[in-house]
Order: structure tokens, then sequence, then C-alpha cells
């Protein structure tokens, strides 16, 4: 049996007409950059998140660089700092870059592998103006250890929610704790385009009014720029693919759940170290990850039997080259490495045959002798 990691093309197929149908409500009004379609996605989105304002751009890395933009907390160029975790995306270090201001990288808790908010305490200095935590996997970080320190310290919270569509953290939507909450709508995500696109949500207009200028060069009117933005708008066409999966992402979720919890429950009395959401959570499940001290030869067994797993992630974001230049002297992420050499993604989507997740779990339980 070969069973991929992620097969998009099922969700495609299952929803030609639906999305057919969205494609043509463009086509025929034949306008196709922010037009009704973004500007009703907009509107539904933070209905959605019981916020105010939205803004569509064109990717989640960008959503990120201009809620911090939108702020008005940095200056860039003058050495600022955000503090954000060792172990996610490095998308989330370079919207930060890209914003104008240096990463400064924190290690993350053992237990959850979000950020440690006793990290972001110990980082925090002088030139530090933001954090940007990450709601790793569709968990929740420790989001109200995290918002008390940023009002303890003066400092701007921006949640980097582009893997958690729909997750709560005591009933809330996750991307609502913090000057702006952003998202991805990059085609993998629980609520995924057919290309790309991101959007940032807020309670606060002025972030509002100066990320909707920012995303199309500056302007406030057509041919007039104020400000030095840049060109990030989400296109009419991917808004009305997902308006219509907004509307079944409640569900989609809901089947995600129900197909983790097979996993925890299946590979419970395993050699295995399972990532479990935190305390008062409810994950969207964007990812299943699991840690494994043989994780490298677990991985090699199950490809032996077609089953494709990935890792999320495999090298610390400071460790990378890019971004070494960040790094303060002997400055160490003993949790955030250790785990990157154990941590592994089984296949999890709402497509995904039980059949499949069977033969996943036997093959598993296989490996383990079981």
């Amino acid at each position: 049996m070969n069973t991929p990691f992620l097969e998009l093309g099922r969700e495609s197929k299952r929803y030609r007409r639906e999305i057919q149908t969205a494609v043509g409500r463009v086509t025929e009004r034949g306008r196709y950059i922010l037009g009704a379609e973004v500007e009703a996605l907009e509107k539904e989105l933070a209905e959605y998140c019981d916020v105010p304002f939205a803004v569509g751009v064109g990717t989640g890395t960008d959503a990120l660089s201009l809620a911090l933009e939108s702020s008005g907390v940095l200056n860039p160029g003058e050495g600022d700092e955000v503090i954000t975790p060792a172990l996610s995306s490095g998308f989330t270090a370079l919207s930060i870059y890209l914003a104008g201001a240096i990463p400064r990288f924190v290690d993350v808790d053992l237990r959850t592998l979000q950020i440690d908010p006793e990290a972001i305490a110990a980082a925090t200095g002088p030139r530090t103006r933001a954090i940007v935590p990450v709601h790793l996997y569709g968990n929740a970080c420790d989001i109200e250890a995290i918002r008390c320190l940023a009002e303890r310290y003066s400092l701007t919270l921006i949640e980097d929610a582009c893997q958690a569509h729909g997750s709560r953290w005591r009933g809330n939507l996750l991307g609502t704790f913090g000057v702006a909450g952003c998202f991805s709508f990059y085609p993998t995500k629980n609520l995924g385009a057919l290309g790309d696109g991101g959007m940032l949500v807020t309670r606060n207009e002025e972030t509002y009014r100066r990320a909707r200028s920012l995303r199309h060069g500056g302007q406030i009117r057509i041919h007039y720029h104020e400000l030095l933005g840049r060109n990030s708008r989400l296109d009419e066409i991917q808004a009305a693919i997902l308006r219509f999966k907004l509307q079944n992402l409640e569900a989609w979720n809901q089947v995600r759940r129900r197909i983790a919890d097979v996993y925890t429950q299946s590979l419970a009395d395993l050699d295995l170290n399972i990532i479990q959401p935190g305390v008062d959570t409810v994950p969207n499940r964007h990812l299943y990850v699991v840690r494994c001290r043989q994780r490298d030869r677990l991985v090699d067994f199950l490809s032996g039997r077609g089953i494709e797993t990935l890792v999320h992630y495999p090298v610390p974001v400071p460790h990378q080259p890019a971004f070494q230049r960040f790094l303060l002297p002997e400055q160490q992420f003993p949790v955030a490495t250790a785990a990157s050499r154990e941590i592994l993604s089984l296949p999890l989507y709402p497509e995904l045959k039980s059949s499949e997740q069977e033969y996943i779990v036997s093959s598993i339980r296989a490996f383990f002798g079981k």
C-alpha cells in the first residue's frame, strides 16, 4: 500500500463543483485583485475569530511581517529585537527580519515543544520590542503566561497562528490574544488555498489601517503612496475558494481530531512520546507529532512499507546558515536540538482513509515488535 503523507488532490476532487463555482464567480466579474471576494473573506474570517478587523495578504510570512510593521513598535534597521522560538518554520524568523528587526531565539518547553515562557523572560532585554510565539503543530503555546510577560515588559504580542486555524484555548480562538494574529493559507494548512495567501486579524484599528495600506504599496488612495509598503495582496480566486473552505473548517478539524484520537489510543503502549496539546486546548490537529529515539530507523522502516512521513522540523532555526548571524555568544537550545533528532509527523488529513490509518498503525506497531 502506497500511503502519502498528504494528498491534496483528494480534497480538490471531492469538492470540485464547489471550487469551480467559487472560481466562476470571480471570472464572471473580471476583477482579480482586492475585490468583493477578498472583502467578504476578510469580513467572514474576522467574524469567525470574533474580532473587528482582518487584512488579506499574499502569504503567511507577509501577514507576520506586516503585523509587526503595522503595530508601530519597530524602528527598522535600528537593532530592535523580537523573541521567537528556536523550533519552528524558518519563515517566522524571516518575517521578523523582513520587518526590519533582529530575531532572538529561545528554547522550547520539554513536554509541549512550544516556546518556553521562562526562556522568554530570560531573553528579554533593553532592545526587545515584541514577542512572536508560534502555536506549533496547531497546539496552543502558554499564551496566558506569554501575554502576562508582554504586559510586564511592555512588549507587543503578535501570534503566529499559521498552523492553528480553528484551534482554541479556553474557548477562544488562537490568533486573538495579541495585537494581531497571523494565518497562512498555504495549501497544506487546515484552511488552505489552491495557491498561496495569508491574513492577519486584529482588534486594533490603527494596526488594521496601516496593514491595509502597507500591503498595497503604502497607498491610502490610488497612486498616492503615504508609506513605504510592499506588494502583498490576496487574490480574488484564492479568496473565493477560501470562503467555501472556511464554512467547512470546523467539520474538517473535527475529522482531524478523530484521526488523532485513533493514533493516540493505538500507539499509547509503544516506546513513543506523543506530543499532546496543552491544558485547556482544543487543537485543530494540523500535525500529529511523536518523538522516537529510533526516529531515523522508524522512518526507513515505514518508507519501506510505502508510508511517507515528514519531520517538522529537522534543524532548529538558529542552527540554519541564514539565521546563525543572529545567535548570541554561547547561546544553545538543548530542548529544541534534542527534539529535532526525534520528532516525526504522521499522515493526518480529513481525506486519510481508515484503511490507510490502520496500515500506518499496524506498521508502527510492527516496528516495535507489537
